[in-house]
């Protein structure tokens, strides 16, 4: 889960994911980065700690943390908050060698739509960020566990 400081967005996706991770009894791994590192070492933006906790999740443990290339060779799929992250992780993609496991995080609810998780930090908007990564995750899964 990559957003710009990984303070907000990408934490609560996080934090999401692992709990529909939980829910479904699947063994995957789920962690979050920036594409920024301004906030390295950082712990989730309070506001983002508090919306989340409305839904039982806990993230104040989480640190922040820039990606790093060896993100992309390590993890299976890498999703991107917005299209400006979605630009830097190719960015960062030799070749396009990782291309084909980068997607927004809004790529398999709503395909071909280019839709973002907007940015709360400025305007508040936990609780749409936080509607949408839900959104999010639940056709991630949904896609992947074909049980």
């Amino acid at each position: 889960m990559i957003c710009a400081g990984n303070i907000c967005r990408s934490p609560m996706a996080q934090g999401v994911m692992e709990a529909v991770i939980a829910k479904n009894g699947l063994n995957w791994t789920v962690d979050s980065a920036g594409t920024n590192g301004y906030h390295d070492g950082e712990c989730p933006d309070p506001r983002a700690i508090r919306e989340i906790r409305t839904i039982d999740i806990e993230i104040s443990h989480q640190i922040s943390r820039k990606i790093k290339q060896q993100d992309l060779d390590q993890y299976e799929l890498l999703f991107a908050m917005d299209l400006n992250n979605l630009k830097n992780l190719h960015a960062m993609s030799p070749q396009g060698l990782h291309r084909s496991k980068i997607h927004l995080l809004m790529d398999f609810a709503y395909p071909g739509k280019n839709i973002s998780v907007p940015d709360p930090y400025y305007d508040n908007r936990f609780k749409d960020a936080l509607r949408l990564i839900q959104i999010g995750c639940q056709a991630i899964i949904a896609n992947f566990n074909k049980n």
